[in-house]
C-alpha cells in the first residue's frame, strides 16, 4: 500500500501495530499495471481500479463484493489467532463460526433448513478455513452482512469501514486506508471492492481525480459515487468484534 502515494499535505491516520487497520494498509499489491481477473481467468470488463490486490480469487463464482469484505476480515483474525471472532451470518439467520468448523463440524443446508452435522478430525489447517469461508460465500451475502454490521456516522470513519447496501442486488465497498490533512483536518480515504462475477479484489480508482490518486474525501457532497456504485452517507458500517 505504501506504493499508493499521500497527497501532499496529509498524512497517513495512524494506525494500532496488529489490528485491523495495521493489516489492511499492509496488504500486498500485484506488480503496477496488473489486470484484474475474474475467477475463470477472463480480464474485468470495466478497469476502474488503481490496483490489484495479491488476494487469490479462488476458481469459483463465490468470492463477490460481500465476499470479499468478509474475506479480508476473516484473514486478518485468522491470521491474528483469533479464531472465536471468525463468524458470519447466512442470509436467513444461521451464524455460521469458524469455531465450530474448525472442530469439525459442516454445515448442511437443505431448503431454508440449515444445521450443522459432525463430519471428520478438528483441523486448524488453511485449507479447512477456505472451504469454510467458500460455505459462507455461498449463503452470506450484503444483506446479510448489513443486518450484523452497525451503522457508524461518516466523521467517525475508520479503515475496515464498510459502504453497504443490503439487497439483491446490492453492494460492499471496504475503507482501506485513510489520511488526513493536520491543518484543516480533511480526512481522506481508499475504497477497494470485489464485485460480480467473482474476480480479483481492487483497488478503486477516483474518476474525479484522474489517475494515480485513487484517495476519495469525507467531505463529499450529497452521495458516494464510486465507480461501480452509489451510496449514501447513512451507509457506512463497522463489524461489531
Amino acid at each position: 500500500m505504501e506504493r499508493i502515494a499521500v497527497p501532499n499535505g496529509y498524512e497517513r491516520v495512524p494506525v494500532e501495530d496488529g489490528s485491523y487497520g495495521d493489516y489492511l494498509r499492509n496488504l500486498p499489491l500485484k506488480p503496477h499495471g496488473s489486470k484484474v481477473h475474474l475467477f475463470n481467468g477472463e480480464f474485468k470488463a470495466k478497469e476502474v481500479y488503481e490496483a490489484v490486490l495479491d488476494v487469490d480469487v479462488g476458481e469459483r463464482d463465490l468470492q463477490q463484493c460481500a465476499d470479499a469484505v468478509m474475506r479480508l476480515r476473516a484473514e486478518y483474525l485468522y491470521g491474528s489467532g483469533k479464531y472465536d471472532k471468525i463468524h458470519f451470518n447466512f442470509t436467513n439467520g444461521f451464524k455460521a463460526d469458524y469455531a465450530t468448523w474448525r472442530k469439525g463440524n459442516r454445515i448442511e443446508v437443505s431448503g431454508n433448513k440449515v444445521s450443522w452435522t459432525k463430519r471428520g478430525a478438528a483441523s486448524d489447517s488453511y485449507e479447512v478455513f477456505r472451504s469454510y469461508l467458500n460455505m459462507v460465500f455461498a449463503y452470506a451475502g450484503t444483506l446479510s452482512l448489513s443486518k450484523e454490521m452497525k451503522q457508524v456516522p461518516l466523521s467517525e470513519m475508520q479503515a475496515g469501514d464498510v459502504f453497504l447496501e443490503g439487497g439483491t442486488p446490492g453492494h460492499a465497498i471496504v475503507v482501506l486506508d485513510m489520511a488526513q490533512n493536520p491543518k484543516t483536518g480533511e480526512k481522506l480515504f481508499i475504497l477497494a471492492q470485489g464485485y460480480t462475477p467473482a474476480q480479483d479484489i481492487h483497488i478503486l480508482e477516483n474518476e474525479d481525480n484522474g489517475e494515480g490518486n485513487p484517495w476519495y474525501s469525507t467531505a463529499f457532497e450529497g452521495k458516494l459515487k464510486s465507480p461501480e456504485w452509489t451510496f449514501t452517507r447513512e451507509q457506512l458500517y463497522r463489524f461489531t468484534d
